[in-house]
């Protein structure tokens, strides 16, 4: 296997598939009980939406760095704030948030918290990659593209394997660009029951992910 690849020789914690029974089985408690789900859906986006812009796209910067998935960020944020920002507005938002981001979890995992990630990474079994000049480019897209890995786990990964920072920013936030912008088109869509505009995010999210395939095999033959 190549060294940019991910190998991964242990499963993840079972604390995540625990959650989501406990959650499911929460909801059809609820259900059973007559929860009036569309009231409640409407006040926890208040009860967010109050906290305002700047805490909502402080927390996109911040919490992914720590394992909080980024698409609970993308999905909420044009029914949040696109009244206000504007949609555009909103995507300018949280890809400035998520640039953060990236800023943020390379700064950790190449400074910060090397040691700790690195024990972590090695306990599940997820291999460093080896960056060099001529391959560097190609480990980053391979990293960004390969299915599995979490998006605050493929930061780490390529912060630790200490690829160049101008290059990792690029790559990372280009690469995370059609899924976003897919994401808060699908949030806004579904939010409002604009179906059309569901299926524009859906399209995107597809397209992308076609397209992502078709990089990574291209770019994985050359990783050294």
């Amino acid at each position: 296997m190549s060294s940019g690849e991910i190998r991964v020789k242990r499963k993840l914690p079972i604390l995540p598939a625990a959650v989501a029974l406990v959650a499911v089985a929460g909801v059809a408690l609820l259900l059973v009980r007559g929860l009036d789900f569309r009231a409640a859906e409407e006040q926890s986006i208040a009860l967010v939406r109050s906290a305002g812009p700047w805490a909502f796209f402080g927390g996109a910067a911040l919490l992914p760095a720590i394992g909080a998935p980024l698409s609970f960020f993308t999905i909420l944020a044009g029914e949040l704030f696109a009244p206000r920002m504007t949609l555009p507005g909103v995507i300018a938002a949280m890809f400035a948030a998520i640039a953060v981001n990236l800023a943020l979890t390379y700064w950790l995992a190449r400074y910060a918290l090397r040691p700790l990630i690195s024990r972590v990474a090695a306990h599940y079994g997820y291999a460093i990659p080896k960056v060099t000049p001529a391959n560097a480019l190609s480990v980053a897209l391979v990293v960004r593209l390969t299915p599995g890995p979490p998006y605050f786990l493929q930061s780490y990964l390529l912060g630790m394997a200490e690829m160049p920072f101008g290059l990792y920013m690029v790559v990372s936030w280009l690469c995370q660009l059609p899924w976003g912008i897919g994401f808060i088109v699908l949030g806004k869509g579904l939010f409002n029951g604009n179906f059309k505009m569901a299926i524009y995010g859906v399209g995107l999210i597809v397209v992308a992910s076609v397209l992502i395939q078709q990089l990574r095999k291209r770019y994985a033959a050359r990783v050294d």
